[in-house]
């Protein structure tokens, strides 16, 4: 599933070719509407993209695990097929295409969509204090979890949950209440340096401590990346048995280097 920095690098994306443009045609049906329209705003929140347009109408999508946004000139061959895009905005000189989004819709209240949502991990000034008042209310019983629940912070997902567990030795099946609330400010404020960091760095150069490094040497110590599935939705979570056991979380660092 595409996390908050994946949305980030997609607004801008999107924001540099089409805001202040005017769509030339918008498929499928129920977007034409969209036809005529000059692009206002791209913005992005946690895993969630809303694409603002003059009258007052919005498009807000959801990647999910399988969604994503390309952009072509006109006339260009998509790489992927036709049947798969969910919507297609063209314009004069570009043409964007998501596809596989399950969720693709006109709103015209464009806050509707993210009301539910906790702060974005990613925007200035971050709301910690919302964050940590909104973790000490959840009810997610593993601090993995509690990471992953977007109406706490929005924007988190697998793999930074994964990371920033790692970085602070602290284990992803502990009780969050375990944790008192500095040392839970420090975890989601090294999830949001983790995730910065990815904004400003080519997907290809990305390298991960222990994300989808399963069965091959933990960074730190050398001893071999685990994986377990976690939570109702089974997500599954990469650790270091060694790093992030019971002696290990008793030292955590402020913040990363």
């Amino acid at each position: 599933m595409p996390e908050g920095d994946t949305i980030w690098r997609t607004a801008a994306a999107l924001r540099r070719r089409l805001q202040g443009k005017v769509v030339t045609d918008a498929r499928p049906a129920a977007l034409a509407r969209l036809k005529g329209r000059r692009v206002e705003a791209v913005e992005p929140n946690g895993k969630h993209l809303l694409m603002r347009f003059e009258g007052g109408i919005a498009l807000h999508s959801h990647m999910r695990m399988t969604g994503s946004w390309h952009l072509y000139r006109p006339g260009e061959r998509w790489r992927q097929p036709a049947w798969r895009a969910t919507a297609v905005l063209s314009f004069d000189d570009v043409v964007a295409v998501c596809f596989a989004a399950p969720v693709m819709e006109l709103v015209r209240d464009a806050q509707a969509p993210i009301a539910h949502l906790g702060p974005d991990i990613l925007v200035d000034p971050f709301d910690l204090d919302g964050v940590i008042g909104r973790a000490r209310r959840s009810e997610a019983v593993t601090l993995g979890e509690l990471l992953l629940e977007q109406r706490v912070c929005a924007g988190i997902g697998n793999i930074y949950k994964c990371e920033a567990l790692w970085a602070l030795r602290l284990d992803a099946w502990m009780p969050p209440v375990e944790l008192d609330d500095e040392r839970l400010r420090t975890l989601y404020l090294t999830a949001r340096d983790l995730m910065r960091r990815s904004i400003l760095t080519p997907t290809a150069r990305q390298r991960h401590s222990v994300h989808g490094r399963g069965g091959r040497p933990c960074p730190r110590c050398a001893t071999p990346i685990q994986i377990r599935a976690q939570g109702q939705q089974a997500r599954l979570t990469y650790f270091c048995p060694r790093c992030q056991s019971e002696p290990a979380r008793k030292a955590i660092p402020t913040r990363l280097s």
